[in-house]
């Protein structure tokens, strides 16, 4: 097969075929082509000209005469993904977001013994807790936006971009789009899901993982690893069964605090990493796709940025996961502590497009470079917010202009805020040190002079967004082992991943460690 790259295609040709637009592009018969695929597309909005950048897989019968002719054109080779043989040993995989179900797929799929713990419950049983928390304030700890089936990825806007080159991000695509996923998330240039579609698929995923023996539980809270001579033999369930197995992944997620806690008192080696902290920004999101895409919005889906400032102090300043046409969330996990996170649906349509805001933070912020001391800073954070926001798990709020002036809002303008279960007014100045509050008001005017109207008076502000990264990291070794034998930490609450693909990705790699690869 051939592959062809940057090619250039106007709003309305993208509506034709894709091999009537490569055949005109190369200026041959449209029959001579085959197995035409659109492997990658992009938006360029530049100078207001509005076109998609593609990138197509194809045959055509003499290939090195076309490769002569066209210089742009080359070999295509597509990515197979190899099924390693099965081990007749057994490995827990602890948590069930993208790193744990993709290494429990890999082992499943290769016939070898895998068990599945998870502390929260199933997805059907999640929502409804979630919907609870939403409408009422009425938190149920062991199963909310982070813990339970999918992870914290569930109620979010499912997003797959990733920054890493690794081909195995092809096989998590096409694994995804055959549970349910939509099929432009093999092309778009920007993937996501959709916390709707999310659901569903982890469904389909669960039924075929237990179609290909692997033994799923839920509500099975790990609160002990079974240690023995410098090897993990298992772990221990909810304070009282015990599980034997030869492996134990741990892809825990990046809130599972006290099962942090846990692992450090076992002494599994671990080190304090820096992460970044912040608020939620809302605009209404016609504001974004005009500004972004002009008279051709209406022709696009909806628009999205990704900004970011190199304060004085040296702090970066970025907006982070920028969610479309969604709705800012409650994420607590624990007793009167409060965190956001940004969620949307498949479709992208409700009014708001929110962002997080986010500023660094390292050991000097914590306070202490003990192992833990970022998370004991998160929970501190988040109980700060709580308090502001009066209780009820209410969100503190404040309008832009109010928070650059450090002053308590009276009104809102023409944007309401998406949060629920409620928010008041606040201070937000209150959240953060001087100096970082210093570092985010720079950054929010900086943002205004990138994208018109970022920085409008009435931008609704909402904290505290604290979890965008684990505290964190996991130590382990080139074979991705602890240095406890048999102990494999995986994906991002280890440290080692930063998103749903990456998390997936780094799944599949410590599976196949296990089964006798090599990473």
């Amino acid at each position: 097969m051939l592959k062809v790259s940057n090619v250039k295609v106007s709003l309305k040709q993208a509506q034709k075929e894709p091999a009537k637009i490569l055949a005109s592009y190369l200026n041959v018969r449209e029959k001579s082509l085959s197995q035409v695929t659109l492997l990658k597309r992009s938006i360029d909005a530049r100078k207001g000209k509005v076109h998609y950048i593609c990138t197509y897989a194809f045959s055509y019968p003499d290939e090195e005469e076309l490769m002569q002719k066209q210089k742009q054109v080359s070999v295509y080779q597509p990515y197979h993904y190899p099924i390693p043989k099965p081990i007749n040993k057994t490995t827990i995989v602890v948590g069930s977001g993208p790193a744990g179900l993709f290494c429990t797929w890999l082992l499943a799929k290769s016939g070898s013994p895998v068990i599945l713990l998870e502390r929260g419950s199933c997805v059907e049983k999640r929502i409804q807790a979630v919907d609870t928390f939403f409408e009422t304030g009425l938190l149920n700890e062991r199963s909310n936006v982070q813990f339970g089936e999918g992870g914290a990825g569930t109620f979010s806007d499912g997003k797959l971009t990733t920054g890493i080159k690794d081909p195995r991000v092809t096989q998590v695509l096409k694994t995804f789009v055959e549970y349910g996923a939509p099929e432009d998330i093999l092309y778009e240039a920007k993937p996501h899901i959709g916390t709707d579609y999310l659901r569903k698929l982890l469904i389909n995923m669960r039924y075929d993982l237990l179609a290909m023996g692997a033994i799923i539980r839920f509500e099975s809270q790990v609160t002990d690893v079974l240690i023995e001579n410098g090897r993990v033999q298992g772990v221990e369930i909810n304070h009282q069964e015990k599980l034997l197995a030869d492996a134990v992944v741990l892809a825990i997620g990046h809130s599972a605090r006290d099962t942090f806690e846990m692992l450090y008192q076992r002494k599994v080696p671990m080190e304090a990493k820096p992460f970044a902290v912040g608020v939620r920004i809302e605009h209404p999101q016609t504001q974004i796709n005009t500004v972004q895409y002009g008279e051709h919005a209406s022709q696009l889906k909806p628009a999205s940025y990704k900004l970011s400032y190199h304060a004085a102090d040296g702090r970066g300043v970025y907006t982070f996961c920028m969610c479309p046409g969604g709705q800012v969330v409650a994420a607590a996990s624990e007793k009167e502590r409060l965190v956001t996170n940004g969620m949307s649906e498949y479709a992208r349509a409700k009014a708001n497009a929110n962002s997080a805001v986010l500023v660094n933070v390292g050991t000097a912020d914590f306070g202490s470079d003990h192992p833990l001391a970022g998370m004991y800073y998160q929970r501190e954070l988040e109980g700060r917010a709580f308090r502001l926001g009066q209780g009820h798990y209410h969100a503190p709020v404040s309008l832009l202009q109010d928070y650059m002036k450090h002053q308590l809002s009276s009104g809102l303008g023409k944007i309401e805020p998406s949060y629920q279960p409620g928010w008041q007014f606040a201070n937000l100045h209150q959240l953060f040190s001087e100096a970082m509050n210093d570092d985010l008001k720079a950054g929010l005017a900086y943002f205004g002079t990138r994208l018109k109207g970022f920085d409008r008076p009435d931008a609704i502000l909402t904290g505290v967004e604290s979890r965008s990264s684990s505290p964190v990291r996991l130590v382990r070794d080139g074979t991705l082992s602890s240095a406890i034998a048999g102990l494999y930490p995986c994906g991002e609450g280890a440290g080692y991943a930063g998103g749903i693909m990456s998390a997936a990705v780094d799944g599949l790699k410590v599976a196949e460690i296990i089964l006798g690869g090599s990473k």
